[in-house]
């Protein structure tokens, strides 16, 4: 008999994270154009995308260590609220420099946020039903990155940014309210329950799957944070696009990502795991090097869809195994952090590598190399993971 899995917890970390998630993405088309605006090179458009990552890529490991032993809920909390204040910081925030400072303690509270969500998720995720548990709960993700640019294009355009801001700020709120009354005392969650401590940092890191995992989400990020940090910049510049047009185009690959999360969850329980986060990896790189040879709408529009269709098809596949690993070693923060270690890492490679590729270069070639970061990454996942590393092992 299949184990359930609580629907109250699972629904209470869904919604707050939906929410938390739709809130930053409000200002994802936004702040690199307000960043130029302000007199903002490509370079210092990176560091802004970039504080964000650096601080979330240096205290997600610790963070997801720690609800190892400590629990899962007070980070979780204290992470919403740190959201919802930081975003009100964003109003009065007037210059480059504030904006730069402003994202890294963003970052913080995100790091305190994503992995922990996410390990707690895998402690309640059923036996032999994780692709589809982690394809159905990043829906949250995905569906809150896709309408949060939207909303956030057209909240600028029909008010200001300012309520954009305020909107971001409601949100996190939001979760934090719900997660605060929702989620039981952390006595009763299962990773305090148990009797084993988690496994050893070294232990996990030489998991030659674990370590194929954090490449291939390092290559896959990468290429995100060219995308969200520049493409904005790329469409206003050369195309004239208004916020709410850009807020479509960056919406449609992340909507179509989630809405292909639980079919594909749905096969990753039931084919080669691997295989399929190889798969997807080679999709997005090509969809990636497409943007570099986009000359109107519709290619851009292709190549979104391309791009999101790869991310939908890797990423329950690659969660998947995450959540298989961490229930092994007894560590699923840890293994969940450094999965999200491996996402921030990338993302402030993507912005800052695009920053210095706008300022010194074309912008168009940042994604080129974008895609070949890309497809390197999935072959050394390939490779690194080894052909004896499959799904059966656990």
């Amino acid at each position: 008999m299949l184990q359930k899995i609580d629907k109250r917890i699972f629904t209470t970390l869904f919604f707050s994270l939906f929410a938390s998630v739709t809130g930053v993405g409000i200002v994802v088309p936004l702040l690199p154009v307000y960043a130029h605006d302000l007199g903002a090179g490509g370079l210092y458009i990176g560091f802004i995308f970039g504080a964000f990552s650096l601080s979330r890529t240096v205290f997600i490991p610790y963070f997801g260590r720690m609800s190892d032993k400590k629990g899962r809920k007070p980070y979780i909390v204290a992470g919403l609220l740190g959201y919802a204040l930081i975003s009100i910081a964003f109003i009065f925030s007037k210059s480059v420099d504030s904006l730069i400072a402003i994202r890294f303690l963003q970052g913080i509270a995100s790091a305190m946020l994503m992995p922990v969500v996410q390990a707690y998720v895998g402690d309640i995720t059923p036996v032999g039903r994780e692709g589809f548990t982690m394809g159905m709960f990043n829906i949250a993700v995905f569906l809150g990155l896709s309408a949060g640019p939207l909303i956030g294009g057209i909240v600028n355009d029909r008010l200001s940014l300012d309520a954009a801001f305020i909107a971001m700020g409601l949100l996190a709120f939001f979760g934090f309210l719900l997660s605060f009354f929702m989620l039981p005392s952390k006595k009763s969650e299962q990773v305090i329950c148990k009797p084993r401590q988690p496994v050893e940092w070294k232990l996990i890191l030489k998991d030659r799957m674990i370590l194929g995992l954090i490449i291939f989400r390092f290559a896959y990020t990468t290429c995100i944070g060219i995308i969200w940090g520049f493409m904005p910049v790329f469409m206003a510049t050369e195309f004239g696009f208004s916020s709410s047009l850009i807020g479509v185009l960056v919406m449609l690959g992340v909507f179509t990502s989630g809405v292909l999360q639980i079919p594909s969850g749905f096969i990753a329980d039931r084919v080669n795991k691997r295989n399929m986060v190889a798969a997807g990896g080679f999709i997005t790189g090509a969809a990636i090097f497409y943007f570099a040879f986009a000359g109107n709408f519709s290619q851009l529009f292709v190549a979104n869809l391309v791009f999101g269709i790869g991310g939908g098809i890797s990423t329950p596949a690659l969660m998947a195994i995450a959540v298989l690993k961490g229930r092994a070693t007894d560590s699923m923060g840890s293994v969940m952090g450094l999965m999200t270690f491996a996402h921030s890492f990338g993302m402030l490679a993507g912005s800052i590598f695009a920053g210095i590729m706008m300022d010194m270069m074309m912008l168009r070639q940042a994604f080129s190399y974008g895609a070949l970061i890309m497809v390197s990454g999935t072959l050394l996942f390939v490779f690194v993971s080894g052909n004896r590393l499959t799904e059966k092992v656990f």
